[in-house]
């Protein structure tokens, strides 16, 4: 199967930021014959009734999707599968290090900021079992790599440093890089279209996919929302909900359609002006309605 997908997290209701990156993955998959996948990503922050609102966002806006939904809650014996497999293949190792600990720590040249300087990765049985005793380890993935590159439609070729990014998170919660790049592979996945805040992560992402033997999506990384004073969108920004823009009498379709230059009053009407090359590459600056 080929496919594209959206993947919100269920932590608040999605802006219009959120509803302009979903048309457009929706346009992407639907331009090049795939199937539309909605995935909720709700591993972490959960805010109850938030998927329901959320996809009745999606709906308003005239998206549908092939499918039931589906939740990676569901899914953990997916994510246990191939961190047996890495684990089988001498990929992964426990780090008991805290965020302090690898932000104090010292960092090869070259290396960007935050990324794991390998601390525990070649601990002795003592030493693991010392730290084992202190606080419960995450489990890291062992790379052999320094840099990977990634394709993406709308930035060309993009270079990535490699570090050794977290598989499990110390409170046993499978970590983002893993669930995502394990769904869209189980899913048949072949496009992934999202913010470009999440460019950064595609070149990792697309590494630990070779490991686990999927074929890397094909990427687009649209460009964000930011409010007046160039910040990302968020809430507290005024109306910038579906609910409370629509309050106000604004037509939230039309008010993304124009922000992307398309022309059609519904999301079918507008594969017919549907160009990737065409979309806009800066952000979209959001002025609320008074």
């Amino acid at each position: 199967m080929s496919a594209g997908r959206y993947a919100p997290s269920p932590s608040g209701d999605l802006h219009v930021g959120n509803l302009r990156t979903a048309l457009l993955a929706w346009l992407f998959a639907r331009s090049t014959g795939r199937s539309f996948l909605m995935r909720v990503e709700d591993l972490d922050r959960v805010r109850p009734g938030a998927e329901e609102q959320q996809l009745d966002d999606l709906r308003a806006l005239g998206l549908d999707w092939d499918g039931d939904v589906v939740r990676q809650s569901d899914r953990q014996a997916l994510y246990d599968d191939a961190i047996d497999r890495l684990t089988a293949a001498d990929r992964v190792y426990p780090c008991f290090c805290t965020r302090r600990e690898i932000h104090d720590a010292p960092s090869a040249p070259h290396t960007p900021p935050g990324s794991y300087p390998g601390t525990c990765s070649d601990l002795t049985d003592a030493e693991r079992a010392r730290r084992s005793a202190e606080r419960p380890a995450a489990l890291r993935l062992r790379t052999d790599v320094e840099a990977w590159s990634i394709t993406d439609v709308l930035h060309g070729g993009v270079t990535g440093t490699i570090d050794d990014l977290v598989l499990r998170r110390n409170d046993g919660v499978p970590a983002y890089n893993l669930a995502v790049v394990v769904d869209d592979g189980a899913q048949g996945v072949d496009q992934v279209v999202r913010g470009d805040d999440l460019l950064t992560s595609a070149p990792r992402q697309a590494y630990l996919a070779s490991l686990l033997g999927h074929e890397p999506p094909t990427y687009a990384h649209v460009p964000l929302a930011l409010n007046t004073g160039g910040q990302r969108l968020a809430k507290r920004d005024g109306a910038v909900t579906r609910t409370e823009l629509e309050a106000r009498g604004v037509d939230v379709l039309a008010l993304i359609v124009d922000s992307l230059g398309l022309v059609g009053t519904t999301p079918t009407e507008l594969l017919e002006s549907f160009d990737p090359q065409r979309l806009p590459r800066d952000p979209w600056t959001v002025v609320p309605p008074a």
